[in-house]
C-alpha cells in the first residue's frame, strides 16, 4: 500500500459536486484509498449511477449547497452514517462568462450562493467534526481567486470570497489542530465552462477552450490528496497558474494588461482589445 492509500485509509469523506470534474474523480480516488465517502450533487439518480459499485462506503445525498438546510443535512447523514468527518471538500461551483456592464445581477448572486456561501454552510456544520478529528477542510478555488479575471467578475468575487473565508478560519484554529487547505487548479478539463453562466443567468453551453489541453481532473484530483496529506495550506497548479499567482503579487499593472489579452484570445470573448 502507498503512502497516500495508507494515510487516507478509513477515513470519512465529504465531497460536494461530486457528480462530475474535479469532484467525482476526487471521491472516486478516495474510494480507492479505501476511504468512506459522502457525496453530494443535485442530482441523486446521477450519483447513484456513478458510484453504484462502491457499496456501503458511499453515500449519495441529493443536495443543492446554496441552500443551507441541505448542507446542514449532508453533514449530519454523513455523521450518523460513518461517525464522524475527518475531510470536507468543498468542490461545488459554477461559473460565468460575461462583461459586468451587460449582468444581470442575478448571476452574481447565483454564483455567490452556490460558491461562496455553499463552502461557508458546508464547513459551518462539519466544523465539530473536524476538530474533533483535527481532520481537513478544502475550499476549491481558482486562480480567479488570486487575480481578477475578466469577464468573471462574478466568479472572481466568489472565489477571492472562499479564500478570505478560510484564510481566516485558518488563523482562528491555528492551534486546535484544524488543517485549512486552499486549492486553486487552474484550468482544469470539466463541465464547468459548459455550464457556466452568460449575461442573462442562461448556461452557456460550449467550451471557449480547448479542453483536451487542460489537466485532466483525475490529475487534479490527485494533486489534491497529495495536499492533503502533506496539511498544506495552499496548492496552486499548472505553470500559468503558479506564473499569475507570483507575477499578480510582484507586478499587478502588468499582469492586468497580460490577463486581458490572454483572455481576450478566447472564441466569442465578450470584450476584445480596442
Amino acid at each position: 500500500m502507498d503512502k497516500l492509500a495508507s494515510y487516507f485509509k478509513d477515513k470519512v469523506v465529504v465531497v460536494t459536486g461530486a457528480s462530475s470534474g474535479i469532484g467525482l474523480a476526487s471521491a472516486r480516488l478516495f474510494l480507492n484509498y479505501g476511504c468512506r465517502v459522502a457525496v453530494s450533487a443535485r442530482r441523486l439518480e446521477l450519483l447513484e449511477q456513478q458510484y453504484a459499485t462502491y457499496g456501503d462506503r458511499v453515500l449519495c445525498v441529493k443536495a443543492d449547497v446554496s441552500v443551507e438546510e441541505d448542507c446542514r443535512r449532508l453533514i449530519e447523514l454523513t455523521a450518523e452514517r460513518f461517525g464522524g468527518i475527518d475531510v470536507l471538500v468543498n468542490n461545488a461551483g459554477i461559473s460565468m462568462r460575461a462583461m459586468f456592464r451587460d449582468l444581470d445581477l442575478k448571476v452574481i448572486k447565483s454564483l455567490m450562493d452556490v460558491n461562496f456561501w455553499g463552502t461557508v454552510y458546508c464547513t459551518k456544520y462539519a466544523l465539530p467534526y473536524l476538530l474533533a478529528s483535527k481532520g481537513s477542510v478544502v475550499g476549491v478555488i481558482s486562480i480567479a481567486g488570486f487575480a481578477g479575471l475578466p469577464g468573471r467578475t462574478g466568479y472572481s468575487s466568489s472565489k477571492y470570497a472562499i479564500r478570505g473565508f478560510l484564510d481566516t478560519l485558518r488563523i482562528e484554529h491555528l492551534y486546535d489542530g484544524l488543517h485549512v487547505m486552499v486549492f486553486a487548479p487552474g484550468f482544469t478539463a470539466s463541465n464547468v465552462r459548459n455550464a457556466a453562466l452568460t449575461a442573462d443567468g442562461s448556461a452557456q453551453g460550449t467550451t471557449p477552450r480547448d479542453e483536451g489541453r487542460m489537466m485532466t481532473a483525475e490529475e487534479c484530483a490527485l494533486h489534491l490528496a497529495k495536499g492533503l496529506r502533506r496539511r498544506r495550506r495552499e496548492v496552486i497548479l499548472t505553470p500559468i497558474g503558479k506564473l499569475t499567482v507570483l507575477m499578480h503579487k510582484i507586478f499587478p499593472a502588468l499582469t492586468d494588461v497580460l490577463e486581458f489579452s490572454y483572455m481576450a484570445k478566447e472564441p466569442d470573448s465578450p470584450f476584445k482589445k480596442k
